[in-house]
């Protein structure tokens, strides 16, 4: 069974007072390597996701390039006429990024 194809990793993330995601830092893949690390901001996120992206959380490994320790994948969720984002298999009404650390 091949790897799984990833196109980001999601490494941190601001919430708004209200619950919802702000934005994210993370890696994008550029190619066989990743980019440095980007603000991706909540809108662009979910239309990355929407896109059929694939973005998992997890860390990168320090004086190692582009090698991670992955965690559970990101997920978007519909919650009525709204978007959630979510890790793995948690169903919530609000963004909730768990193994995710907050910034």
């Amino acid at each position: 069974m091949g790897r799984q194809k990833i196109d980001g990793v999601i490494e941190g993330v601001r919430y708004k007072p209200t619950g919802e995601v702000e934005w994210v830092r993370a890696y994008e893949r550029r190619g066989a390597t990743y980019s440095d690390h980007l603000l991706i901001r909540r809108e662009a996120l979910i239309q990355l996701l929407k896109s059929g992206k694939k973005f998992v959380a997890g860390s990168r490994t320090p004086f190692l390039a582009s090698t991670f320790v992955l965690s559970l994948p990101v997920r978007l969720v519909k919650a009525g006429e709204r978007d959630i984002l979510v890790t793995g298999e948690l169903h919530s009404h609000q963004d909730r990024l768990e193994g995710v650390p907050i910034i």
